[in-house]
């Protein structure tokens, strides 16, 4: 029966399929915390773990009943039941009940290869294995998902046999059928005509697809399985998984909703679609990728001049959506190709009276091209391009300076640690003060002597830290001296902003770095209090 609340239903597997991801190792309290945000989210179906295969799912399992979803429903996984074992005594099926999920996930062989090599049964045998498992948990009082694993290799090598397994699940009782790409090989044409044969032969039942990514097509099947017919989608909030990973959700639903018109989400949901998956990326301890389609810091972002002026024209002509319809944003890239056109809108956000003619942007053209010759690059480095236009309009006020630093290094031999020291003295005012600081490095060193130093001026910096630090060389025919661009990104907790730094001493590249760093933060911090 389908889902009357969407078009769509929509199972993430994150917690399951996403964990089978090379480098992805979920404590239980992570696992509660990606459930609660995949059922803010709004998707349906949350398949949380095997029981049968991980004792830590099962106590997931146990703390999950105490959870209050308001939309999601929870399935425990498994296979079918070992060749040559009744169902009622298979242990992975008694761990399922055990998990006492109202829905389970259950997979079978659908391609005949893998029953005959794999299993190392014979083709009735894996249909009775399918029909008793199915039969077995709905007499249990269970709605069961029957994932056909493998399905579209199975009905390239023997169409007749694919079918009869899904078939066969069917008239044990299965509630929804599940198509799956299990090797990620098949294109398009694979997916769209088996699907479409699966869904005329069983109208008016819920088919799904479960497409892995290892052929880049994970998302164009499942688009093409949906157009086919299917009703339940199965996929990775962010995409990770077992190999080259799953459909992204992310990145599909998107295009479900706005592209095709699918309802897949409680309304309202769509917008925090970018919010929720960062969630779920930090607590699984993996970084989105920035072209990650839709909700990717790259998704609206524009370079050339020709696009800015553009978009500000008439937003279609460089954008397939409205970035805010999935919480995105537009984002001008300041380099001297981006044009006056990005240039004026990221001057407006600091004076709103500027406009392509105004003296300011004249100029800012002219030095962005005399400063990349020499190296700079602001597209990565928002808060110096923001404090570099704050100078050239005449507000910047520079609320310290650096009187004098020195930084220090020692290597000791012996196999004792190597350190850093620093030493700052910094002008607020008319006050001086003078700070020292250790760190692991000569850049940590110089970080926390110019933050010790002035969090007794400005507090607030106490909760100022360094996220990243990149260093590349620009060109390398200076050998050791060449000129060096440093790339800070800091946060305080909530906030994140990135600097940048250029000289031939990585020591001041990075000072600058660091100094445009504090300087965003506290001018920030005052137009806050304004």
């Amino acid at each position: 029966m389908r889902n009357e609340k969407f078009d769509i239903e929509i199972l993430d597997t994150t917690l399951r399929d996403g964990a089978q991801g090379e480098g992805i190792v979920f404590s239980v309290r992570d696992k509660l915390a990606i459930t609660e945000t995949l059922d803010e989210l709004g998707v349906m179906w949350i398949e949380a773990g095997n029981p049968g295969s991980n004792p830590k799912d099962l106590e997931f399992f146990r703390l999950a009943s105490s959870l209050k979803l308001k939309n999601a429903k929870l399935c425990a996984f498994g296979s079918t039941r070992k060749k040559g074992t009744k169902a009622v005594y298979d242990s992975q099926l008694i761990s399922l009940l055990n998990a006492k999920t109202e829905n389970v996930v259950i997979f079978g062989k659908s391609w005949d290869m893998h029953v005959n090599e794999v299993l190392q049964a014979d083709l009735e045998e894996n249909i009775a294995m399918i029909t008793e498992t199915i039969a077995f948990l709905k007499a249990e009082g269970r709605s069961v998902i029957y994932d056909a694993e493998h399905f579209f290799d199975g009905w390239v090598s023997n169409p007749a046999y694919a079918l009869s397994t899904v078939k066969a699940a069917l008239d044990a009782g299965a509630d929804r059928i599940v198509l799956c790409d299990t090797n990620g090989g098949n294109f398009p044409d694979v997916i769209s005509a088996a699907a479409l044969a699966v869904v005329n032969t069983m109208p008016n039942k819920v088919i799904g697809i479960h497409a892995h990514n290892d052929s880049g097509l994970a998302l164009a099947n499942t688009i093409a399985a949906v157009q086919a017919g299917c009703a339940h989608v199965q996929g990775t909030l962010v995409g990770f998984g077992e190999r080259c990973g799953n459909t992204a959700l992310a990145a599909l639903i998107p295009s479900l909703e706005l592209k095709l018109g699918r309802r897949c989400l409680p309304e309202g949901s769509l917008v925090r679609i970018g919010e929720l998956t960062r969630r779920a990326a930090e607590i699984a301890n993996v970084i989105i990728s920035d072209d990650m389609p839709y909700i990717g810091a790259h998704a609206f972002s524009h370079k050339a001049g020709m696009h800015a002026d553009g978009i500000l024209k008439t937003q279609r002509s460089f954008e397939h959506i409205n970035p805010a319809a999935v919480g995105n944003e537009r984002h001008f890239l300041i380099s001297e190709i981006g044009g006056r056109s990005a240039l004026v809108e990221r001057v407006k956000k600091i004076d709103p009276s500027v406009d392509k003619d105004h003296p300011v942007i004249v100029s800012l053209a002219e030095k962005l091209k005399t400063l990349e010759a020499e190296g700079w690059a602001f597209e990565g480095a928002d808060a110096s391009f923001e404090i570099l236009v704050r100078r050239e309009l005449g507000s910047y006020r520079p609320l310290f300076s650096i009187a004098a630093y020195r930084v220090m290094s020692e290597h000791p031999t012996g196999g004792t640690i190597a350190c850093s020291h620093a030493w700052v003295k910094v002008l607020v005012g008319d006050q001086y003060e003078i700070a020292a600081s250790e760190g692991v490095g000569p850049v940590s060193a110089l970080d926390g002597a110019l933050r010790r130093a002035l969090t007794h001026f400005f507090p607030n910096l106490a909760k100022v830290r360094l996220e990243d630090y990149k260093v590349r060389v620009i060109d390398g025919k200076d050998a050791t001296a060449a000129q060096v661009r440093v790339l800070i990104e800091s946060t305080d907790g909530q906030h994140n902003w990135s600097t940048v730094g250029v000289s031939a001493d990585i020591i001041d590249a990075s000072r600058a770095a660091l100094v445009d760093s504090i300087e965003y933060k506290l001018i920030a911090g005052a137009e806050k209090k304004n």
